[in-house]
């Protein structure tokens, strides 16, 4: 365990940049331009902000001034959704993050020759790869879930501030608002099914970079999508686009879609009931994903991936 952990932290360290930095940085730019445009809106008269209840646009003095109580719980929900929409340019910078973290984690250290101090260390490769996989799936989210979770915190604020100017507290109406509080152990009730949705793809891309001489974007890219290119044409000219359609979603969207935060909603959500709080209910969307067996066979298969990736870093050295 003490081992795990300094790895753990090796990690951290020596990609610190893209994973607190980078989001922290667009975090404070996010909050910062809300703050300039409604200091530049008040300066100007204008209202920063207004809101489309039952199909009319209405500002934000009128915006509680006698509401009814369907058109208030709305009103909250859309000022909460603008608070919690400031996650989602976090949650992409992620998945582009983790991506290439993936990929170059196995590979680089094969280019700079940095392996060869590492293996001189008591260090098993189970641990060395475990401990990427554990940064990928579960350290780096649990990173831009917090600062995604000040960013809404403080553009909160940013709005809040904004209608006090205009006459109206919705500071209440937000902090009043018991979805507000269970956003954090919602969000990390999630977490569970983004690792299991997000192993093949970490499996995926630190096979390839443990195998790849050379070009490893393209190999762990390329591969799939012209396999997947294939796969249609033989389809198209069968008659079985199904078929095809069930590969690109489950074979080579798992492979490299499966860091995105939401992805397990592909193929996953027809049907599905609309959550009655629009971006709180994340639960309810994700933890049917559980009884699929798709994410079962996915995680699976991405296990043995990581295996491969562990066999692959202790018998390949380039030189």
């Amino acid at each position: 365990m003490n081992t795990m952990t300094w790895l753990l932290k090796r990690e951290f360290w020596e990609h610190k940049g893209s994973f607190f930095w980078a989001p922290l940085i667009l975090g404070m730019v996010m909050v910062a331009v809300s703050g300039i445009t409604v200091i530049y809106g008040l300066s100007q008269g204008q209202v920063p902000l207004t809101m489309r209840i039952n199909g009319e646009i209405q500002s934000m003095q009128a915006m509680f001034a006698g509401m009814s109580p369907d058109d208030y719980r709305q009103a909250v929900g859309i000022l909460l959704n603008i608070c919690l929409g400031a996650g989602l340019p976090l949650l992409a910078m992620l998945a582009v993050t983790t991506f290439f973290y993936c990929l170059g984690a196995l590979h680089d250290e094969r280019r700079d020759r940095s392996i060869l101090f590492w293996k001189s260390l008591p260090l098993s490769d189970t641990h060395t790869v475990l401990s990427k996989v554990l940064m990928a799936t579960v350290g780096a989210p649990l990173i831009v879930i917090g600062i995604s979770l000040a960013t809404s915190f403080a553009l909160m604020l940013v709005i809040g501030t904004a209608a006090l100017f205009h006459g109206a507290n919705v500071f209440g109406a937000i902090l009043g608002n018991p979805a507000f509080y269970m956003l954090p152990l919602q969000a990390l009730g999630v977490l569970p099914v983004y690792v299991l949705c997000a192993l093949p793809t970490v499996g995926w891309l630190l096979m390839v970079s443990s195998w790849a001489r050379s070009k490893v974007f393209l190999w762990a890219v390329g591969l799939p999508l012209i396999a997947l290119m294939l796969v249609k044409w033989v389809g198209y000219v069968l008659g079985m686009n199904s078929a095809a359609a069930w590969l690109a979603t489950n074979v080579a969207g798992r492979m490299l879609l499966g860091l995105v935060p939401g992805s397990w909603l592909f193929g996953h959500n027809r049907g599905g009931a609309v959550p009655r709080e629009p971006g709180m209910d994340v639960l309810s969307q994700a933890l049917p994903v559980l009884t699929t067996p798709g994410v079962w066979v996915g995680a699976a298969a991405g296990a043995l991936m990581i295996y491969a990736a562990i066999r692959l870093r202790r018998f390949k050295d380039e030189g």
